[in-house]
């Protein structure tokens, strides 16, 4: 008995260091990123916080398949999103045209970084909540941390297929930061997949869908990467839209709910 519980401990151990790994090289791959900016490498400081997504994406659905789940993982997942995707892209921007902007252009980086803080601060304040907002499972509110850095580095990366003549000024950098910065800490739905459940036969597309994608990815990063980009960006209005439509149906299930209830109220009330 004594050996299978060490076995235990062990592997709960191990399951647990697994999602926590893939945080921490996120968080590497992010200040990798920058390192690579420091020497002009902009095609590969963007396909490091590209690399930095795809990590975070996958250590919270490893920690829910393997039952890994912890504050303590939460707490540093939080922690490596500001810097991989606050700081990094604020930096990767400020060097690839923000630093000809001077001060204006380093306060545009900060208020991008401190956003992406705020907003990560606000979503680990209602991990602890007791009723989460009944839509929650669908829909983020404002724009997550790596989409955020996507956003911002789109500049950047659609330079890379129509050059940079236009993409690289200041200006349309600026406005881009700020944009997204307030899109992170807004109160505007954004679709969320996380609790996304899909049926056998839509599994099967989905599973086609993501050989498609990662065919296009490896055969033109930046197209592809653009494209998801831009997809991403024209869907926020789409997910605005869906979640009223949602909101007012679950609205009006709850009022006819309720309207049974006050009836049978009323009538085991006494004369």
């Amino acid at each position: 008995m004594a050996r299978l519980r060490r076995r235990r401990v062990s592997a709960l151990s191990i399951n647990r260091m697994i999602p926590n790994a893939l945080t921490l090289l996120a968080l590497c791959a992010g200040l990798t990123a920058i390192r690579l900016a420091l020497l002009d490498r902009w095609e590969a400081a963007v396909g490091a916080v590209v690399v930095a997504m795809l990590l975070d994406g996958l250590d919270g659905r490893i920690a829910r398949l393997m039952g890994a789940t912890s504050e303590f993982g939460a707490q540093l997942d939080s922690l490596s999103d500001v810097i991989a995707f606050g700081v990094t892209p604020a930096v990767v921007i400020y060097l690839w045209t923000l630093s000809d902007a001077g001060g204006l252009g380093w306060a545009l980086c900060l208020v991008f970084a401190a956003c992406c803080a705020l907003r990560l601060a606000r979503f680990n304040a209602a991990l602890g909540e007791d009723s989460p907002q009944p839509l929650a499972g669908r829909f983020f509110v404002g724009v997550p941390a790596p989409a955020a850095a996507g956003l911002a580095l789109l500049p950047l990366t659609m330079s890379f297929v129509f050059g940079d003549s236009i993409l690289r000024s200041d200006l349309l950098n600026l406005l881009t930061l700020l944009g997204v910065a307030i899109l992170m800490v807004s109160q505007v739905p954004t679709f969320s997949a996380k609790r996304l459940k899909l049926r056998p036969p839509q599994r099967r597309i989905a599973m086609v869908g993501l050989v498609l994608f990662a065919a296009f990815l490896i055969s033109e990063p930046w197209i592809t990467v653009t494209l998801v980009g831009l997809l991403y960006l024209a869907s926020i209005p789409v997910a605005a839209v869906q979640y009223r439509k949602e909101a007012r149906a679950l609205a009006l299930e709850q009022e006819s709910s309720d309207k049974p209830a006050a009836a049978a109220d009323d009538e085991e009330s006494p004369d």
